[in-house]
Formats: C-alpha cells, sequence, structure tokens
C-alpha cells in the first residue's frame, strides 16, 4: 500500500511525465504541451477492494466511489468466475465474505466521502453515474 501511494504521488507531481516514463501513450493533444506541469486534465483512476483502509491514500483521493453488493449477488458471481486454483469448498462463507465485512466496517469507520453504488445496477449505469460525477467537479473546479 506504500508503493501504492509513492506510485500516486509521483503521478500527481507530473502527470505526463509520470505516464512516458511508464509506457504509457498519451493523447495527441497532450504529447503536444511544452510546460512544465503540461495542460490539461488528469485523472488517475485507483481501483482496489482496500484502497480505503489505508489512510495515507484517503488524503489523496478527490472523489471516492464504492460498488456494493448483497452477500447472494455476491457468492454467485464469485461460483462463476473460474481461478487457475480453484476456491476450496466453504471459502467464501469461512473467510471472504467475514473478511469483506471486516473490511468494509474498517474502511466506513476511516472514510466520511465515499459515494456507494449499487452493483445490482448495469456497468453502464454505474459508468455513466461515475462519469457524471468526475464532469460535475471538474466543471464546479474550473
Amino acid at each position: 500500500m506504500e508503493a501504492m501511494a509513492n506510485t500516486v504521488r509521483g503521478w500527481q507531481e507530473n502527470p505526463v511525465k509520470f505516464a512516458r516514463s511508464h509506457g504509457v501513450c498519451l493523447s495527441p493533444d497532450t504529447q503536444e504541451c511544452d510546460s512544465e506541469k503540461e495542460k490539461g486534465i488528469h485523472i488517475l483512476l485507483v481501483e482496489g477492494f482496500l484502497i480505503y483502509n489505508y489512510k495515507p491514500l484517503l488524503d489523496i483521493y478527490d472523489r471516492c466511489f464504492y460498488i456494493s453488493l448483497p452477500y447472494d449477488e455476491c457468492k454467485r458471481r464469485r461460483s462463476t468466475r473460474t481461478y487457475t486454483v480453484p476456491d476450496p469448498p466453504g471459502l467464501f462463507d469461512g473467510h471472504v465474505w467475514p473478511m469483506y465485512l471486516k473490511h468494509r466496517k474498517e474502511m466506513e469507520s476511516h472514510c466520511d466521502k465515499i459515494e456507494y453504488l449499487d452493483g445490482m445496477t448495469s456497468k453502464d449505469d454505474i459508468y455513466v453515474h461515475v462519469f457524471q460525477s468526475i464532469q460535475n467537479a471538474l466543471l464546479n473546479n474550473s
């Protein structure tokens, strides 16, 4: 988690330089900029199920989204995954779900700026909601 926080901070210092140094292709408009910070809006999405449980990262985030699922749907989706090494019997009920509840409770006590999204809605609806939220934040900060 410390390495992730350092990586995000490196990106914050100069997103274009960071992207180039990590072999990430940039849009043509961004590549032509000459200023130190480089013109344009740069958005970094940080994804992971424990990213709100590490306090040093919480200060970095501008927006926080968390997609939640009820137990039955989460168990159903996990059962449809194909792993190289399959889950042993009872892993979901005995470990996965209890750890999810534990870490979610910790997350909720550390971060009050999380916007909870219903994982039962379509991926497209979630995408549109997050996109509009980020777009509104950018418009309100300009």
